[in-house]
């Protein structure tokens, strides 16, 4: 039979071409008229990292940190086009998530709180460069745009190009700076959401205008001490949230949680810290012909998590609390995963849902005294 090329009848499956003439001028992302967010560690020229590279570091978590999950440029400009110049390092190409969430970016436009999706980095897979328009507008006009980067890949070169004469100003502030961050494992990375935006963190710092520090390692998220400390160096954090059961499991929370918990408490005594446990995986269900039963190492990590932040709070450390990560993707939860464990844009738009009120709410206690 012969090959349908599906391009030939639909005019949308194409790949996005390069951009041709001239009238552009390219910025890079330490643009003083930029704010980029998402790499704390970082000072302007040096690699995209989310964590800096330390040989203390396990090879997994020092490998991932150069992915770029998390990462943001905001920028207000009256460009009519927005144009996109990228080189991907250590591309993660996967058979069961999308590659414009895995090496592309995504673009949101509008102003906080009221951000909506514009635009997507759409590239041949195989590619390692590529140069794209994100975006082209009938009218230009000043407005905020957040440029979200890609989920699975680390970048080598970043330039945003806009229209020769556009003007390009700062962008307004967080309503709060201090960054809310999270560790987990490649759900919290953001697999497999379709492009970098419907990541879970992404879409709750949207909600709360405030930053998210992505520190989510792709089966690597193990509660190490080593790379606890290296997250507890974050300054002037908000909130910790600690989602690494579905890598660490049972024995591995067991060993990790309570001196990952010491840790940060060490340097951060009165930042609030949530526990979250993993969301339900469609293999419990499979497993058993019922509507839903855990495996035993599953509820014996739910239990310990629970315990652990009663615990400490019986001890009188009021600023611990446990959320039962099974509650987040709700009665459907089977509908919400590409492959029953990671999400899909369905599941992560669950998860940044049910924990917007229990983050928004764990804010408020930011700063008050440990007891």
């Amino acid at each position: 039979m012969k090959k349908i090329d599906l391009r030939r009848f639909d005019a949308n499956m194409k790949t996005a071409e390069v951009c041709a003439g001239g009238g552009v001028f390219w910025i890079d992302a330490d643009d003083s008229r930029c704010r980029l967010d998402g790499f704390a560690f970082r000072s302007a020229g040096e690699p995209f990292r989310r964590l800096p590279y330390s040989p203390a570091l396990p090879e997994a978590v020092n490998a991932l940190a150069g992915h770029t999950a998390g990462g943001m440029l905001t920028f207000r400009t009256d460009s009519r086009r927005i144009r996109l110049r990228a080189r991907l390092e250590n591309h993660c190409r996967m058979d069961h998530m999308a590659a414009t969430g895995s090496g592309g970016f995504d673009l949101y436009a509008g102003p906080a709180g009221h951000r909506r999706f514009s635009g997507i980095a759409r590239f041949d897979p195989a590619a390692a460069e590529y140069e794209i328009l994100l975006l082209e507008r009938e009218q230009g006009g000043m407005e905020e745009f957040q440029l979200n980067f890609p989920l699975y890949s680390g970048i080598g070169s970043l330039a945003v190009g806009l229209d020769e004469g556009a003007v390009l100003e700062t962008p307004a502030p967080w309503s709060n700076p201090a960054p809310v961050v999270i560790y987990g494992s490649s759900i919290t990375q953001g697999g497999c959401a379709s492009r970098p935006g419907s990541a879970f963190p992404a879409m709750l710092s949207r909600m709360l205008d405030r930053p998210f520090l992505n520190f989510g390692f792709s089966g690597s998220g193990k509660g190490e001490p080593e790379v606890i400390a290296a997250i507890a160096a974050v300054r002037t954090p908000a909130l910790f949230v600690l989602d690494y059961q579905a890598n660490a499991g049972s024995a591995g929370i067991r060993d990790t949680l309570a001196g990952a918990i010491d840790t940060l408490r060490e340097t951060h005594p009165s930042v609030p810290v949530l526990i979250v446990s993993r969301i339900r995986w469609n293999r419990e269900r499979l497993a058993t012909g019922s509507d839903f039963l855990h495996d035993a190492e599953a509820e014996e990590a739910i239990a310990y998590q629970r315990t652990e932040a009663e615990r400490r709070r019986a001890a009188g450390d009021r600023l611990v609390f446990f959320l039962n990560g099974e509650s987040l993707t709700g009665p459907d939860w089977h509908e919400c995963t590409v492959d029953g464990v990671h999400p899909t844009d369905l599941g992560f738009h669950r998860m940044a849902e049910g924990l917007l009120p229990v983050i928004s709410e764990l804010l408020t206690l930011t700063g008050t005294h440990h007891e």
